[in-house]
């Protein structure tokens, strides 16, 4: 497993069956954890990137996708394993949001975290999408 770096590589990932793979090219420094419902069930650790440095490997027509609530997130995931590896945020729309426990030989021990109260999210969006930019400055 490597560690996280501050150089920019290409990480495979998908779900657990291999119907859906991917690439993301980037630096992978900093994971968010939200607490709202869907990311606690799922156990989803956020990185959230540009749209295009992700790449689909594998036919978009493999994803099944769930939205719910506003439904401008597009909660994507395998129909045969159920594995939710990517999705679109509700926080950034033109971006894909990775599910880091999806990407191979990353090491989770050595990731910095930080969190998200997503249980209140209208009322703490703005300022995390802030502070969010600011870190990544």
């Amino acid at each position: 497993m490597s560690d996280p770096s501050n150089e920019t590589r290409v990480y495979r990932g998908g779900c657990h069956c291999g119907r859906v793979a991917f690439e993301v090219t980037g630096v992978l420094e900093l994971a968010s954890q939200c607490n709202c419902s869907i990311c606690t069930r799922k156990g989803y650790l956020h990185w959230i990137v540009a749209r295009e440095n992700f790449r689909m490997l594998t036919p978009q027509t493999n994803l099944a996708t769930y939205t719910f609530n506003t439904g401008v997130a597009k909660h994507h995931f395998c129909p045969q394993c159920g594995v939710a590896s990517f999705y679109i945020p509700r926080s950034d729309p033109d971006k894909i949001d990775i599910n880091v426990r999806c990407l191979d030989e990353v090491d989770l021990a050595a990731l910095k975290l930080d969190y998200f109260d997503g249980q209140h999210w209208e009322a703490n969006v703005a300022s995390y999408l802030a502070n969010r930019s600011a870190r990544e400055k």
